[in-house]
C-alpha cells in the first residue's frame, strides 16, 4: 500500500521507476554503503505502527507537558542567549505570508519586497553600528564573527594571526577555532580572564607583526564594558591590524556605536532585537564594514542595494554582491555561509523600526538601571557582586556559596531560572554562575531574585 505521507511510495510507481534507473532491487541503490550498515527490517522505534493525527497531537502535548515555562518572574539567564520582551506588532507582521514563506531571493529582482525589507534591515543596522556597509545577515552571532576572523586574514594577506580578548565568549571562541581549523590561521588570546576585561596595554603587549585582526566584544562574556575599546581598536590600527568589534545589538542605545569607535568589522547577534529565545535558535548574525574596497571585496554572504528603474522613476532593488559557495565565485567564494537569515533579519527590522533612536535609548537606560539595581539588591541579600573592576550592563557574574550548578538547580525549584554556571566554561570558577536582567524585569522580579538567590546560595 503506498504510504498517505510519502509521495511515489505506491508499488506501481516504484517499479516504474526502477524501470527507468534500470535496476531490479531497490537496494541497488545503496549498494555502496556496507552491508553491515544497513537494516535488514524497520527498526523497533515508536509503538510499532503509524498513529492517526489524534494520537500525534496527544503525543506531542504530553511531552511539550514536561516543559517548564519561566514567565513569573521571567528568566534570568544569560551568556549570550537572554530574555526580552517581543512586541506582538514584530511577531504579526512576521507571520504575513509574504514575509513568512520567503526563504531567501534566489531570483532576485522579481521579489523586490522582500528584497526591499533586507535593504531596509541593512540600513538600519549600518546606521546602529555605525558602519557604512552590513550584509544581509549571517546565521548568527557566533558565525558572523568567525567569518570576521577568516575575512581580516584574506584582507591582510601574509598574514596568519588574529588576537582574540579573553574576556570573549568562550563558545564563540570555539567557534572561531573550528571555522579556522586547517586553513594556516593562529587564534592567540590577550588579557586576563580574572581581571573581568582587557586594556589597551594588554593588547599591546602581545601584538606584533603578522597580526591581521583583533577581536573584541563589547560588552564581553562577563557583561563588563571594555572601557578601553578604542584604545584597543588604535593599538590594532597601529600594527595594522583590522579591529573586530561584537556588540549587543539592543545596548547600542546607550553604548556608541563600535563603528563610530574606529571599528573596521563590526559583528552582533539580532536575537534580542524582537527575535525570543528560540530555544537558542534560529537568529540572525549581523555583519557590517566600513566603506573600503579593500573590505567590501571580502565581505561574506549578499548585499541588496537600491537603484532607479529605467526611466527613473521608481525605486528598484536588487541584489548586487553575492559570495555564496555554490555559484557565482564556486572554489574562490569568501564565505562557508549559503544564504541569509532571511525572517530573523526582517523580524530585527520591525522591532528596530517599532522603537526608533528614542525607543532604543530608552529600553538601554532600562537595562542599565535594572542592572545597578540587582547589583545592589544581591549584594544586601548576601550574594557576593563581583570585586571586577568594572561597569556591568546587562549581565554579571555573581558568587554563590558552594557548588553553582547545585544552586542553579535549587532555584529553579523555586522558579528562578539563572545560569550558566561559569564552571562550564572555567574550571576555577566552580562557585559563579552568570544573572542576567533586561527591560522584561520588573522591580518585583529582582525583589524574587534576590530572595531566592539568597535562601538558597547567599553567605558566600
Amino acid at each position: 500500500m503506498p504510504h498517505p505521507w510519502i509521495p511515489n511510495s505506491s508499488p506501481e510507481i516504484k517499479k516504474r521507476m526502477m524501470e527507468f534507473l534500470g535496476i531490479n532491487d531497490i537496494m541497488e541503490l545503496w549498494n555502496d554503503v556496507p552491508s553491515n550498515l544497513i537494516l535488514r527490517e524497520p527498526p523497533s522505534v515508536g509503538r510499532g505502527r503509524g498513529l492517526s493525527e489524534y494520537e500525534v497531537v496527544r503525543e506531542m502535548r504530553k511531552l511539550a507537558s514536561k516543559n517548564k515555562v519561566f514567565r513569573e518572574p521571567p528568566p534570568f539567564i544569560g551568556g549570550g542567549i537572554c530574555y526580552h520582551y517581543v512586541p506582538s506588532l514584530v511577531k504579526a507582521l512576521a507571520s504575513r505570508a509574504e514575509f513568512y514563506t520567503a526563504y531567501t531571493p534566489y531570483q532576485a529582482e522579481i521579489a523586490q519586497g522582500l528584497l526591499q525589507a533586507i535593504f531596509e534591515y541593512q540600513s538600519l543596522m549600518a546606521e546602529l553600528y555605525g558602519v557604512d556597509i552590513v550584509n544581509a545577515s549571517m546565521y548568527n552571532g557566533s558565525t558572523a564573527a568567525a567569518e570576521a576572523v577568516r575575512m581580516a586574514v584574506r584582507v591582510k594577506r601574509k598574514r596568519n594571526r588574529v588576537l582574540v580578548a579573553a574576556t570573549a565568549h568562550p563558545e564563540i571562541k570555539e567557534v572561531i577555532r573550528t571555522w579556522v581549523w586547517g586553513i594556516g590561521i593562529k587564534i592567540e588570546e590577550f588579557g586576563d580572564v580574572s581581571k573581568g576585561k582587557v586594556s589597551a596595554e594588554d593588547l599591546k603587549a602581545k601584538i606584533g607583526d603578522g597580526v591581521a585582526g583583533v577581536y573584541i566584544e563589547n560588552p564581553n562574556f562577563f557583561g563588563a564594558i571594555e572601557d578601553e575599546l578604542r584604545g584597543i581598536i588604535e593599538v590594532a590600527h597601529e600594527k595594522g591590524a583590522l579591529a573586530i568589534v561584537n556588540s549587543d545589538p539592543i545596548l547600542l542605545g546607550v553604548l556608541e556605536a563600535p563603528g563610530r569607535l574606529g571599528a573596521d568589522i563590526v559583528v552582533g547577534d539580532a536575537q534580542p532585537l524582537g527575535l525570543g529565545l528560540n530555544y537558542g535558535g534560529p537568529s540572525a548574525g549581523i555583519f557590517g564594514i566600513k566603506n573600503d574596497r579593500a573590505l567590501l571585496r571580502q565581505l561574506p554572504g549578499r548585499l541588496i542595494g537600491a537603484t532607479k528603474t529605467e526611466d527613473g522613476k521608481d525605486l528598484g532593488f536588487a541584489m548586487v554582491l553575492q559570495t555564496r559557495e555554490q555559484h557565482i565565485k564556486r572554489e574562490r567564494a569568501t564565505s562557508n555561509i549559503t544564504t541569509n537569515s532571511g525572517l530573523m533579519a526582517v523580524m530585527a527590522a520591525f522591532y528596530v523600526s517599532l522603537l526608533g533612536a528614542t525607543g532604543l535609548r530608552r529600553i538601554g537606560e532600562a537595562i542599565a538601571g535594572r542592572t545597578a539595581y540587582a547589583l545592589r539588591r544581591l549584594k544586601e541579600a548576601g550574594i557576593e557582586a563581583p570585586s571586577l573592576r568594572a561597569h556591568f550592563l546587562k549581565q554579571f557574574p555573581v558568587r554563590v556559596s558552594g557548588d553553582a550548578e547545585a544552586v542553579i538547580k535549587e532555584a529553579l525549584a523555586h522558579g528562578v531560572h539563572v545560569g550558566p554556571p561559569l564552571s562550564r566554561f572555567f574550571t576555577n570558577m566552580r562557585s559563579e554562575c552568570l544573572v542576567c536582567v533586561t527591560e522584561a524585569h520588573t522591580r518585583e522580579d529582582i525583589e524574587r531574585l534576590a530572595e531566592v538567590l539568597s535562601r538558597v546560595g547567599g553567605g558566600a
